[in-house]
Parts: structure tokens; C-alpha cells; sequence
């Protein structure tokens, strides 16, 4: 016969409690390439080898909290200066050769001109890697990196979320590059400006960017423009 458990009776200690992380995919584009930022390991287990920014949560904090904090602590990137979102949870048993542990993961789009990545104590190196020129990675690190590509185009092509890759004020064929750095694939001009337009998701500001021939005018996302477009394909 089962006893209830009560407030007096339950024991926490009867119940096995895997260890829960958090680790950030953190996009930016740079040299005309989408790429991510990793750092370098100083300590076991996979010393030496490049992984995703992450760390254990605490047993006060949120997991969001804990994803902001490890940002900061591991690149030096505040949260007032990325777009993050939660990706997915993975939890293989064998992820992780210290104990049971589980990580829930996080994507974040940053402009690179409003970041300075800084390695942290824990590791001896942070750099940007292009999303196709990987490093051999740390834990199942490539699995996840894999999965927030995937995620990135998908929710690029439905909403306006890459904004946050471009700086401030942008050109359209600016903007166009950049969409094509993502998907990976090239866009015809005209049906990509007459989707923008239908979209309302830019406009103009003050300003030209000088190009060496005509003037190019300069751009910037209206306010509301990361808001998701779940009735029809933005691009391509």
C-alpha cells in the first residue's frame, strides 16, 4: 500500500536529481558570413576544445536568468544587447561524462558592432567561427549548433527576427545580403523588395549610405517588426 507524501514525509534524497545547464548559441554576421561565437575549454572535461557558452544553473535563478548570466560571465555580452530566445531541450544520458545532465538551449542574434566578446575565467580563448567551418566541438555541441541554424532560417523566413543581425540603419541590399548569408541561398531583388513592401516590416530614415555610384537610401525595422507572421512566408 502507497502512503501519501506529505510536506513531513517526503524525502527529497530518495529521488535522483540530474544537474541542469544552460548553454547560448550566440549568431552574428562577420566578414559577409554567418558565424557563432565559442569559446575555448580550460578545464575538464574536453579541455582544450572549442563549445558553446554555457554553465550549470543555480538553484535561485530562472533559466532565462541563467542564460543572460552566463553570457555575461563567459563573452562579455550583456543582455540589453541580444535577441534571445529558448531553442531546445537535450538530454541524452550520456551528453555529459561528469554526471546526468540536462541543458536547456538558447539562441541569440547580436549586430557585431555592439559587442566585444571577452573569455572568461573558466575558458582560454572566446573567437567567432563561421557556421560552415566548425572546430571539432565539445559535449554535443554540433548536434545543437546544427539545430539553431535550422531554427534561424526557419523563423527567418516567417518573421522579421533578423533585424537583429543589422546594425541600427541598413541599406536594402544590405539587408538582402544578409538574409542570403543565412538561408544560404540567393534571392531575386525585385521579389525580395516587393515582399518588404507588402510586409511593412522596414522603413525609411535619414540618411544615404554612399555605395560609389548612386546613393543608397538607409533603412531601419519599424518597432513592432520582430513580431512573429504566422499566415504566409516572408522570404524567400
Amino acid at each position: 500500500m502507497n502512503i501519501p507524501e506529505t510536506a513531513e514525509t517526503y524525502d527529497v534524497t530518495q529521488y535522483e536529481r540530474p544537474s541542469v545547464t544552460v548553454d547560448v548559441v550566440i549568431f552574428s554576421i562577420l566578414d559577409e558570413q554567418l558565424k557563432v561565437l565559442l569559446i575555448k575549454r580550460k578545464i575538464w572535461p574536453f579541455e582544450g576544445m572549442w563549445a558553446i557558452p554555457g554553465g550549470f544553473v543555480k538553484m535561485d535563478e530562472s533559466l532565462e536568468d541563467a542564460a543572460y548570466r552566463e553570457l555575461a560571465e563567459e563573452t562579455g555580452v550583456t543582455g540589453e544587447s541580444v535577441y534571445l530566445e529558448q531553442l531546445y531541450t537535450f538530454g541524452q544520458p550520456d551528453r555529459d561524462p561528469r554526471t546526468r545532465v540536462i541543458t536547456v538551449t538558447y539562441f541569440a542574434l547580436v549586430s557585431a558592432d555592439k559587442i566585444n566578446p571577452q573569455a572568461a575565467d573558466d575558458a582560454d580563448d572566446v573567437g567567432w567561427f563561421s557556421v560552415y567551418h566548425l572546430p571539432p566541438l565539445a559535449f554535443d555541441h554540433a548536434e545543437i549548433l546544427n539545430y539553431a541554424l535550422t531554427r534561424l532560417r526557419y523563423k527567418l523566413e516567417y518573421s522579421a527576427v533578423g533585424f537583429q543581425l543589422l546594425p541600427e540603419k541598413f541599406t536594402l541590399r544590405e539587408l538582402q545580403d544578409a538574409y542570403e548569408i543565412i538561408l544560404g541561398a540567393k534571392l531575386d531583388k525585385g521579389n525580395f523588395r516587393s515582399k518588404l513592401r507588402k510586409t511593412q516590416v522596414v522603413e525609411m530614415v535619414d540618411g544615404y549610405r554612399d555605395t560609389g555610384g548612386r546613393p543608397a537610401r538607409m533603412y531601419s525595422f519599424r518597432e513592432d517588426a520582430v513580431a512573429e507572421v504566422k499566415t504566409r512566408r516572408l522570404f524567400p
